[in-house]
């Protein structure tokens, strides 16, 4: 599950501007709640840069990232190494260059958190699934959703998620994440594409 989260998902990131709690938490929420329901797909490139404690030097990642309602994520690594993890519906599929692993998530608990974990990071309610104590900040460029793990099993791999809207909250700019022992990732979106048409033949590996 944690070689999978890193991959993934992402932590601690800095910013120069300092951030305040949200005032009007009920607005915004509704701001990202309308935006969840309004967003069917999304396309986008995106960085990601992984921080380890044990390394003196960052390990930094591009690649490409196609989402589509409902329930279909396309991740694919393409530069310095290509690795692919698709999910389709109730499926997913980890192909890195060597070979191509199918999974079940019904049947398999681990795959299914990382899964309603990672759909809701990418609509934007998370909050609304119970799983984390959330806190509500912003700045001039971003708003910024604090998430705590409540569950036991998350905790172990989990810290803490930080989530950043820009303020016009169309969709998520950033994502970062913090493991229990401060190790963090950056995931930095651009170049986003909302409400494309996507072909569901993207959603699968053969």
């Amino acid at each position: 599950m944690k070689k999978i989260l890193i991959l993934i998902f992402i932590s601690h990131l800095t910013f120069a501007q300092s951030f305040k709690a949200v005032k009007d938490t009920v607005a915004l929420k509704q701001k990202i709640e309308s935006m969840s329901k309004t967003v069917n797909s999304i396309e986008s490139d995106f960085t990601q840069e992984k921080n380890l404690s044990m390394l003196s030097e960052k390990i930094i990642s591009k690649g490409n990232f196609k989402f589509k309602k409902e329930n279909m994520l396309r991740w694919e690594y393409i530069t310095p190494y290509k690795y692919l993890i698709v999910i389709n519906k109730d499926k997913i599929w980890i192909k890195d260059e060597k070979k191509t692993q199918k999974y079940d998530m019904n049947s398999n608990k681990v795959f299914k958190e990382i899964n309603d974990v990672m759909m809701s990071c990418v609509q934007g309610n998370i909050f609304k699934s119970g799983k984390f104590k959330v806190a509500y900040f912003e700045n001039e460029k971003y708003y910024k959703l604090e998430l705590i793990p409540l569950q036991k099993n998350m905790k172990e791999s989990l810290k803490k998620i930080n989530m950043y809207f820009d303020k016009s909250v169309t969709s998520v700019s950033k994502l970062d994440m913090i493991e229990p022992n401060d190790d963090y990732t950056t995931l930095d979106f651009m170049l986003k594409t909302q409400n494309a048409k996507l072909p569901d033949n993207i959603f699968t590996v053969k």
